[in-house]
């Protein structure tokens, strides 16, 4: 969030992560999870097919102060039409009053001079979407912003991004959040809320301009949540929270609705921080632990003190293929039920946890990547052994889901607040969070079964990690059963 006087101005660029609230439906007697079924999303099918602008569907005919009148700017406008249309239906039945559009629109080039102003300030180098409190007004970076999130995440992460700043203007005109840069979190989490709501209405094609389905293209928004994170935890001005919290919060949208969003506060944001770590001690630290056998060795003993297994697996580092007889080799890491074997490509693996860097000319990166891609993923492959153990299948998307939720335990048992407890030899420190969770998006090996077969929602995946993180082993046994 970018503050402007008496105005709130919020940043896309700057930065969605909770344990949903739960929710079932009755089946003969007893409770189902709607996360039961691995192939559905939040009680939606977990779809393919195209996301995007909708075929054939006429572009939206809007005022647009300094519209070069090109195509990103008829993507904004269709998505801010669709925007609208949703909040018309929702705002009266949430707010009981009438719904009011904002006041005006507004496009600039951020490398030319002389464009239009947006919330008395000049747009001349102003890398950036928002919502103006001054004149209720939105406005956007179409020549550099816009077009890179648009490449890289697909045209619904862009309309995902004006439902996030729509969220703002709704904030303002119900007065649901109130306070200065006090309040700065919950208002940037309960838009992210809103902006899942918004996606809700999308994935059930109820949206005119665009479509989306509930795998990669749902994947891809919410990978976009995680790449457009507060990167720099230390940093005053970090307002919109983790990748973690930021995918949560548009989770919860998505699942309950809007409604839900409007009862965020500090309280329920707190309740799904836990004891995860926040901020880093010093302002040089990094946090990144380098990959080497040494530190795999740390990890694997704190593991078997999480779990206490009563056969802890044999673990080799002369590579993934260990000749397993009865499951499919996961490179860089992999689990053989019939030797009970754990074998790592050390360098691979290494590689998988190298910091990834923005180029020059990019404003963000695709993924989010650093030691805990790779510490996750040998903690999925841990809990492989664990589920051999209890007798249970190792094969199936429920055994994906539970690799995933128990990686989730063995990571807030990581955090340093509990280590103590759990007899960690290693700790998290902040970011390893969204690292994880960009992966769950990405490729999802951290949340594969034996064979490294995955479920096809990221939706999916991040939520069973988040069960673990949050809810604790009880969770996951309670929600991944056969």
């Amino acid at each position: 969030m970018v503050g402007r006087r008496a105005a709130i101005v919020t940043s896309s660029l700057m930065a969605t992560a909770a344990l949903l609230v739960s929710c079932s439906q009755g089946s003969t007697g007893h409770a189902v999870s709607i996360y039961h079924d691995p192939f559905r999303v939040a009680g939606l099918d977990a779809s393919s097919g195209p996301s995007g602008l909708r075929p054939g569907a006429p572009d939206a005919q809007r005022d647009i102060v300094g519209t070069d009148g090109g195509p990103i700017d008829a993507l904004a406008a269709n998505a801010i039409t669709d925007i609208e249309t949703f909040w018309k239906t929702q705002y009266p039945a949430l707010f009981n009053e009438p719904f009011q559009p904002v006041d005006t629109l507004i496009s600039w080039d951020p490398t030319e001079p002389g464009g239009p102003e947006f919330c008395e300030e000049s747009t001349k180098d102003l890398i950036n979407a928002g919502y103006c409190s001054l004149d209720h007004t939105i406005g956007w970076d179409r020549e550099l912003l816009l077009p890179e999130v648009q490449e890289k995440f697909g045209d619904v992460a862009v309309a995902f991004i004006f439902a996030h700043e729509y969220g703002h203007a709704i904030q303002r005109k119900a007065g649901i959040v109130e306070g200065g840069s006090e309040a700065a979190l919950v208002r940037e989490q309960q838009a992210d809320c809103f902006g899942g709501a918004f996606l809700r209405h999308v994935a059930e094609d109820k949206a005119i301009h665009f479509t989306m389905n509930t795998s990669d293209g749902l994947n891809k928004v919410l990978a976009s949540a995680v790449a457009i994170r507060d990167d720099d935890p230390n940093d005053p001005d970090s307002h919109h929270g983790s990748a973690f919290e930021r995918v949560t919060a548009t989770q919860i949208g998505f699942t309950d609705g809007p409604g839900a969003c409007a009862k965020m506060d500090d309280a329920e944001i707190e309740s799904r921080r836990a004891d995860l770590p926040q901020q880093f001690s010093e302002q040089s630290e990094s946090g990144e632990l380098p990959v080497t056998e040494s530190t795999l060795q740390e990890f694997l003993k704190t593991f078997q003190s999480i779990f206490e297994l009563q056969n802890p697996p044999t673990v080799t580092f002369d590579g993934a293929d260990t000749g397993c007889t009865d499951a499919t080799t996961t490179e860089p890491v992999s689990f053989c039920p019939a030797t009970n074997t754990i074998g790592i490509s050390v360098d691979e693996l290494a590689e998988r946890g190298t910091p990834g860097r923005v180029g020059r000319r990019e404003l963000m990166p695709t993924t989010i990547t650093g030691d805990y891609n790779a510490y996750v993923l040998l903690a999925s492959r841990y809990t492989l052994a664990m589920q051999k153990e209890r007798g249970q299948t190792l094969d199936t998307p429920q055994t994906a889901l539970r690799a995933a939720c128990l990686s989730g335990v063995i990571t807030a048992a990581l955090s340093p607040t509990n280590a103590a407890t759990s007899g960690a030899q290693v700790t998290l420190s902040p970011g390893d969070l969204d690292e994880a969770v960009s992966g769950l998006l990405t490729d999802g090996l951290a949340a594969s079964d034996v064979n490294g077969d995955t479920v096809p929602s990221g939706f999916a995946r991040v939520d069973a990690f988040r069960t673990g993180v949050l809810g604790g082993q009880v969770a996951c046994d309670s929600r991944y059963t056969e």
